[in-house]
């Protein structure tokens, strides 16, 4: 099975989003995404994994798996829960240069920046950055 590009991930869901016609459905849906997140291990809920810069708790690990990246998340409010499982779902399963290169267009294209309060728009904005820390991380290990 071909694995799905970035972009291409990212086109499935603001076709997801455009089936709903308000935020309340939206944000339903960020729920019913949250549920569905594979818990994560509990060895991997520590301090160090802990986003800074997000309102809830959101800890957030990487591991790298035939050179790619594989993300694993856990928060305890749900909507975010529902937007860190739409960002694994973006970048996890894929190598570090094509997630440090990719772009977030889907945020701004299904609205969800300007539908967050400051706090969970800056934590959204800290996860992003997170996982592409974590790739470079990662691709700096792999090019040695």
């Amino acid at each position: 099975m071909e694995t799905k590009s970035i972009k291409e991930i990212q086109e499935e869901i603001i076709e997801e989003f455009a089936f709903f016609d308000d935020w309340m459905g939206k944000y339903d849906y960020l729920i019913n995404l949250a549920k569905s997140l594979p818990v994560i291990n509990e060895q991997f809920k520590t301090d160090e994994n802990l986003i800074n810069g997000c309102q809830s708790r959101v800890w957030l690990n990487a591991s790298l798996s035939e050179g790619k990246v594989v993300f694993t998340a856990e928060s305890d409010a749900l909507i975010t829960k529902g937007i860190v499982s739409l960002l694994i779902r973006v970048f996890s399963g894929h190598t570090p240069d094509e997630i440090l290169s990719a772009d977030t267009t889907f945020i701004d294209k299904i609205g969800l920046k300007e539908h967050l309060s400051p706090t969970r728009a800056n934590g959204l904005l800290s996860m992003i950055k997170q996982m592409k820390f974590y790739a470079l991380a990662f691709s700096t290990k792999i090019k040695k």
